[in-house]
């Protein structure tokens, strides 16, 4: 693992970490003890574009800074306490309906995918399969924010901004099937 300043120019005060994981390097953006954004990527570059405008601009309280509850969280998911992640504090945003929805996200149980229409029926719209599709889409936080465990009807993966390899990785870890090499 290893901690450091995010961009001096953009997230004042927040750090970027790095973990090796099964799934390859995860990197976290946190800031006072919250993730901005994360994904399986070793480039914090790749996370920054993530993060919502508003977010990107405001200055961080670093001393508040606390990246160890993230990497045990991290730690405690990848050796099978899946239910590790849910106590990560997230930092979003976006209108009403998505942020709704990545709530929703947070509450899909690991080991029971569901499709994108029945995610559009627990956010109460659902009619709204393409918004709540964007919603995984659009969500910076993966891992912490599940959008892995959103599938198509057919029970194909669908997409996933870190590859498909990973996000069927996860879903067999969190299914207690066996993970491929």
């Amino acid at each position: 693992m290893t901690a450091t300043p995010a961009h001096a120019a953009t997230l004042h005060g927040a750090t970027t970490t790095t973990l090796d994981t099964p799934d390859g390097a995860f990197t976290v953006i946190e800031a006072e003890g919250a993730v901005l954004s994360s994904g399986w990527t070793d480039l914090a570059s790749d996370l920054i574009g993530q993060i919502h405008p508003t977010i990107r601009g405001r200055s961080f309280d670093a001393a508040s800074s606390s990246v160890q509850p993230i990497v045990d969280a991290v730690s405690r998911y990848y050796d099978g306490d899946f239910g590790a992640i849910d106590a990560v504090r997230v930092v979003q945003v976006s209108g009403p309906f998505r942020a709704h929805a990545w709530d929703v996200l947070r509450t899909v149980e690991p080991g029971s995918p569901v499709t994108y229409l029945q995610y559009a029926e627990r956010t109460g719209s659902p009619s709204a399969v393409r918004a709540a599709a964007g919603a995984c889409a659009k969500n910076a936080a993966a891992l912490f924010v599940p959008c892995h465990r959103i599938i198509r009807t057919d029970g194909t993966l669908g997409g996933f901004r870190w590859g498909l390899h990973v996000k069927q990785r996860l879903l067999d870890r969190e299914a207690g099937r066996p993970v491929d090499g």
